[in-house]
């Protein structure tokens, strides 16, 4: 039993004492990425996060790999810690050849753990705008509306993307231009695609204000003939022989009204 005491004190003597402080912050390094791993996903949890992102593509696709959003965001706070901390080891431990290595890494780690932050982050709020914006939607039936929510969404990421290259020194001059030539391209769009809703709306407000038929008035609209049902901002609803038509607020006003008194 000496013996083997003795030769573990003459290996522990051999040993320099910055490599068992090196041991010692590689441990405590562990210790804290676990802690901060637990700490981010039960703050994640508490500040309703899980609740905002439900329903998200990117939350889908986390939840194919038995993982989350929040499980993700949690696991690389943990390996940030752990790689400082694996890295402060080595520094310790006075490794040849680190001090190039620390100088280029430890500048470079940050930005890359904000960069990847960014990147999901921005993936997941494109996820929600696109659900919001085909939400807000869905009443209004024009065919070239269904292409605004995915050109939003793409365009949160793409700015999410940008910032993310950005953090790692990625010039992103040639990008930003891009965006520019992307957002422009997207306001043409939404005008030329809402030009008829807009008409229509202005047409609406024209009709709600002079009132020249009402709710219960027998008409004849845009080829339509019946009895006035409903008078909204966009459309006109008449119902005849069973049957409701909805006409465009800016088809009455191009086409003109007949009153039909019997």
């Amino acid at each position: 039993m000496s013996s083997v005491t003795s030769a573990l004190s003459e290996v522990a003597a051999t040993v320099p004492n910055r490599f068992w402080l090196a041991l010692f912050v590689l441990v405590v390094g562990l210790i804290g990425a676990y802690l901060v791993g637990v700490i981010n996903r039960r703050l994640l949890i508490r500040a309703g996060v899980p609740e905002v992102i439900e329903g998200t593509a990117f939350e889908r696709t986390a939840r194919e790999f038995d993982t989350s959003t929040v499980g993700i965001l949690a696991q690389l706070s943990s390996y940030f810690i752990l790689a400082v901390a694996v890295i402060v080891a080595l520094t310790v431990a006075d490794v040849n050849y680190l001090e190039q290595f620390w100088s280029d890494v430890a500048s470079f780690l940050p930005r890359l753990f904000v960069a990847v932050v960014v990147l999901i982050v921005g993936i997941v709020v494109g996820d929600k705008a696109e659900l919001l914006v085909a939400e807000r939607l869905r009443g209004i039936k024009l065919p070239e509306l269904g292409v605004l929510p995915p050109l939003v969404k793409y365009g949160v990421v793409y700015v999410a993307a940008l910032i993310a290259l950005g953090q790692v020194g990625v010039q992103t001059v040639a990008l930003v231009v891009l965006l520019a030539a992307y957002a422009l391209a997207v306001v043409l769009f939404a005008a030329l695609a809402t030009k008829d809703l807009v008409a229509s709306a202005a047409a609406g407000v024209f009709l709600l204000l002079r009132q020249p038929y009402g709710i219960g008035d027998e008409v004849r609209v845009a080829g339509e003939r019946g009895i006035v049902q409903e008078v909204d901002l966009f459309v006109t609803r008449i119902e005849a022989d069973g049957e409701e038509h909805v006409v465009p607020n800016h088809s009455v006003f191009r086409d003109g009204i007949v009153l039909i008194r019997e």
